[in-house]
């Protein structure tokens, strides 16, 4: 391409030079600043390129400077004629347009554009206190414009249905008219024709003739109406009974009448007697149908042939015997041997004991103690000690355990719980080498059994003591209040199975009295119990203090009996861990699944309730009203042992003193009194030498004591788990009992879950005064709306 023509290409870009060559020397003054920033090194390169550049564009000036000139040349020649004229403005147009035209920007400045739009975007907009007040009036004109809006169309909608309903009711009021309309033009006809027939009558000189036909038509026109009712032609159209005319049914049913008549011949109405196959008068009925139906049955086997009675007596045959199996399979589980039992049968019986299970593969419950896998020495043992019949947490633990499986028993208290570990427990060791030498002793026992208070520790020392006794096996409780290094002595003797509250079985272990390196049994007896008094660091120390070794998988072998028994003859045994509670809360379940391992869970009963035989009586009395109120119950006439419960240990001591005072053998339990003041308390009620025992929830758990006849909460427990474990101290082993309470304004927390707890005991009733208080009516911590019937109002 030749110079002259780039010239011409470029020249209508610009028509003032001197403009492009300043907007030039610009843009080439900023692109020099910002390349000599950017790269230092390359100056020189950059220098020689903008010269080159500035020749160039001086060629080029000049070039548009000589094109210019020759185009005024050629205007001033043009002018003279009229289309040179109109060509030029056509050009001085288009140079126009092209000049209009802008010139793209480079790609370094669009790079700095954007660059300088991004930095100002960043940086922080202040407001000023005029734009800030502009904009809140904005916003709350906005929202002023919102609410108008939204109450014009809720108004536009209110007229739309009035509008709706006006319009309907105009309609009922039309139609109503219309009805109206109607009924008054019957009524004229009828009144026309009235007095049409009147002046007919009153004619004299009427033809009879005409009398005659009318009457034949009368009479056509009746047996045309009575054929086309009956032949149902026309069928009358049902009235529609509007909805706001009252209509009074006056159908009456005789099954409606509930009236009782006292006349005897009313009462017994008159049977309708038939003749012929019917019932005939003056005869007893039934002596009819019996001499009828043996009519009947003489006929029939008259017309009977051999081979038919031969038929019928196969078929009477072949029913009776299967009545007969289906009678035989119907026996109930108890008139049943345990080969015939069914699943059905294990189904019927859970449901009797109020059994359920949850786990995987979990073995039938024992019905008899003669069908209980134990040994004989077991066997004899337990019919020594005087116990018929297994409880119902007996009857499915003790299986479950005697396979090696880890439980979780959730029941009541009073239910057994003591002996449905200790059982599995003695058969376990009985399977292991006795600890006589030195070597053996200085390992530990086997077995170690934890409680949360020691009155209960001492009770399930003293179970253990009966039942391992004959069979050679030594108990040791380890609890506060004894010294420490007569524990230590009886521990150094060697034992099988060692009894102890936590705490002080962690300083045992902690100053080396004890080791657990052959411990292959767990149990863990109150655990929620343990776990509410703040003993879940200390039992989760003592179980780390175990060995590992003999863990069960974490598999489903865990809950295959034939893999947990195979080891169960020898001395490396996998470790069974037991776990009973009244209640599972989270931290139950958090212990559970770190040690426990596949566990069967058995229920029984209504978890976390009372048993229906505790009669629960609430009085609602003053603080003031309390001595007087217990004093009243007392005067009844009680049947000693009697506990009464209260909140503090001094009040424990001075009720005691106070009812001493009035003439009643009491005695103290709580935790501020020696070990052997406790022993002394415990042993003196359950010899009778004592009638009354003061104490605090110390004796709420675990505590078996024969025959309590009455419990009398004084102070009202601080929640209904305790509630529920202190009542549970009567009504034990299937007998009944009574729990009296004495409740105040101050124990509302408490008030909701108490009256849930009596509306659900069908041996107890909810007082009135219970029932109906404000704080029995919802559960603490939800929040309540009045009704606006309830809120007052106050005018001032």
């Amino acid at each position: 391409m030749s110079p002259g023509a780039r010239s011409r290409s470029r020249s209508p870009i610009k028509t003032d030079t001197r403009i492009d060559s300043e907007d030039l020397k610009k843009k080439d003054t900023r692109r020099e600043r910002s390349r000599s920033k950017e790269r230092n090194k390359t100056k020189s390169r950059h220098r020689s390129k903008s010269r080159e550049r500035k020749r160039s564009r001086s060629k080029e000036r000049k070039r548009n400077r000589s094109h210019s000139r020759e185009r005024d040349k050629n205007k001033r020649k043009r002018s003279h004629s009229p289309k040179i004229k109109n060509k030029e403005e056509e050009e001085d147009n288009e140079n126009k347009k092209r000049a209009d035209k802008k010139v793209p920007l480079s790609l370094e400045e669009l790079l700095a554009k954007k660059k300088a739009e991004e930095a100002a975007l960043s940086k922080p907009k202040f407001l000023t206190k005029e734009e800030r007040v502009a904009e809140a009036l904005r916003k709350r004109q906005e929202a002023a414009d919102e609410a108008r809006r939204k109450m014009d169309e809720e108004r536009k909608k209110q007229i739309d249905f009035i509008k709706a309903a006006k319009e309907s009711s105009d309609d009922r009021d039309r139609d109503r008219d219309r009805e109206r309309d109607r009924e008054r033009e019957r009524e004229r006809r009828e009144r026309q024709m009235r007095r049409e027939k009147d002046a007919k009558e009153e004619g004299a000189g009427e033809d009879k003739t005409v009398t005659k036909v009318k009457d034949v038509k009368d009479k056509d026109r009746e047996s045309e109406a009575i054929r086309e009712r009956y032949l149902g032609i026309i069928k009358k159209r049902k009235r529609i009974r509007r909805l706001n005319d009252r209509k009074f049914v006056f159908d009456w049913d005789a099954g409606d009448d509930t009236s009782n008549d006292y006349n005897q011949l009313y009462k017994e109405k008159h049977q309708v007697q038939f003749f012929g196959r019917g019932n005939i008068a003056g005869i007893d009925i039934k002596a009819q149908k019996k001499d009828q139906s043996k009519f009947y049955g003489d006929l029939m086997e008259k017309r009977r042939t051999e081979a038919e009675k031969d038929q019928e007596k196969k078929r009477l045959k072949t029913v009776a015997s299967r009545e007969a199996k289906q009678k035989w399979d119907d026996r109930h589980w108890s008139e049943k041997p345990v080969e015939d039992m069914v699943e059905r049968d294990w189904r019927i019986f859970k449901e009797d004991f109020n059994i359920s299970c949850k786990g995987g593969r979990i073995p039938n419950p024992i019905r008899f103690w003669k069908e209980a896998d134990l040994p004989k020495e077991l066997l004899d043992i337990i019919d020594e000690i005087g116990y018929k019949e297994p409880t119902p947490i007996q009857r499915q633990a003790i299986p479950i355990g005697l396979q090696n499986r880890d439980i979780i028993g959730v029941a009541e208290t009073g239910s057994g719980k003591t002996a449905a570990f200790l059982i599995p427990l003695l058969k376990w060791i009985m399977g292991l080498p006795k600890i006589e030498r030195m070597e053996d002793a200085d390992q530990g026992p086997y077995a170690i059994i934890l409680a949360p208070t020691r009155e209960l520790a001492q009770q399930i020392e003293e179970e253990s003591i009966k039942f391992g006794k004959n069979l050679g096996f030594r108990t040791v409780s380890i609890i506060g209040g004894i010294s420490r290094e007569e524990q230590g002595f009886k521990l150094r003797q060697g034992c099988e199975i060692v009894i102890a509250t936590p705490g002080r079985l962690i300083d045992v272990l902690e100053n080396r009295y004890l080791v657990l390196n052959q411990c292959t049994y767990v149990v863990m007896d109150e655990a929620d119990r343990m776990i509410d008094m703040g003993f879940e660091p200390e039992v989760r120390k003592i179980l780390d203090y175990l060995p590992v070794t003999n863990e069960k998988p974490d598999t489903e072998e865990a809950e295959d009996d034939s893999v947990m028994l195979r080891n169960f003859n020898t001395k490396k045994k996998y470790r069974q861990t037991v776990m009973f509670t009244a209640t599972m809360p989270p931290t139950i379940e958090r212990l559970a699944r770190t040690f426990l391992r596949r566990p069967t869970v058995v229920y029984i009963g209504n978890i976390g309730k009372p048993v229906d035989r505790v009669e629960q009586i609430v009085y609602m009395v003053s603080e003031n009203e309390k001595r007087k109120k217990l004093v009243d119950v007392l005067n009844k006439g009680i049947d000693p042992p009697i506990i009464i419960f209260v909140n503090q240990k001094k009040g424990a001591d001075v009720l005691a003193k106070s009812l001493e005072k009035m003439g009643y053998n009491a005695c103290t339990l709580h935790g501020g009194k020696g070990q052997e003041q406790r022993e002394f308390a415990l042993a003196s009620l359950k010899g009778g030498s004592k009638e009354i025992l003061v104490a605090t929830d110390v004796a709420g758990r675990g505590i078996d004591i024969k025959d309590v006849s009455m419990v009398i909460n004084y102070d009202m427990a601080r929640n209904i788990e305790d509630y529920t474990h202190r009542i549970g101290r009567t009504g034990r082993a299937g007998k009944e009992g009574v729990a009296v309470t004495f409740i105040t304004r101050e124990d509302n927390a408490t008030f909701y879950d108490l009256k849930q707890v009596l509306l659900q005991s069908s041996a107890s009733s909810c007082p009135p005064e219970l029932a109906n208080h404000p704080d029995a009516q919802h559960k603490p911590g939800t929040v309540v709306q009045k009704k606006r019937k309830d809120e007052k109002v106050y005018i001032t």
